[in-house]
């Protein structure tokens, strides 16, 4: 049976490169501008959702008309991001799988909330990985296989104040039982070597970004 994946196009910075990654059989929810990005380029939203204070009116509309389905909220008494509020969506959907797209820009606050939204996503025990030219975004609390993607580097960060008992196999610099500490640089810019790289861990998240200049 082939799993359900949701695709987010936030309003972020997007590419035509990320309407690649559509497949067929994805649930595609579109969160704010990303919904208008998405309607621009000839591709129908499953979900619209926002409070599109991004968008003008006449473009709003635009949106409502072309979506299979549209929920506006108000941008003063919402609780959840407009992100939040699609990946809340996904989950409704009894997604398997999110991949989030233009969920990162020019606004730190939004990406550093959007890349916290990894851990509701493993709390509810979806895999949700963010995307966009230069990363690929994922978490992990026990094990995550790394393969190649065109990315140069993988990095490990912590996501609590540490992770314990970190093995790396197929990578350039190993670890054995490594413990890696929030604000420790250590695990920065390692290169897989083999065709597939295992990272697992015993206790902690681990924020894993494979990236590219």
């Amino acid at each position: 049976m082939t799993k359900k994946r949701a695709i987010v196009f936030s309003g972020g910075r997007l590419g035509e490169e990320d309407l690649q990654q559509i497949q067929p059989g994805d649930f595609i929810i579109g969160a704010d501008k990303g919904a208008l990005f998405l309607i621009e380029h000839g591709i129908t939203p499953h979900v619209s959702v926002g409070d599109f204070d991004s968008v003008t009116p006449e473009e709003k509309s635009r949106v409502e008309s072309a979506s299979k389905r549209m929920l506006s909220c108000d941008p003063v008494l919402k609780d959840l991001t407009d992100t939040e509020l699609a990946l809340e969506i996904a989950m409704d959907e009894q997604a398997e799988h999110v991949l989030m797209l233009g969920v990162t820009g020019t606004r730190m606050d939004h990406t550093l909330a959007n890349v916290q939204i990894l851990v509701r996503a493993m709390q509810h025990h979806i895999g949700c990985a963010i995307m966009d030219a230069h990363n690929y975004i994922e978490l992990t609390g026990s094990t995550l296989e790394i393969e190649p993607m065109g990315y140069t580097y993988t990095s490990l960060i912590p996501m609590t104040a540490e992770v314990t008992g970190i093995e790396l196999d197929g990578f350039m610099y190993p670890l054995h039982n490594a413990t890696l500490k929030m604000g420790q640089s250590r695990g920065v810019s390692n290169q897989l070597i083999a065709p597939k790289g295992t990272i697992s861990i015993e206790s902690g998240l681990l924020l894993v970004i494979q990236s590219k200049d």
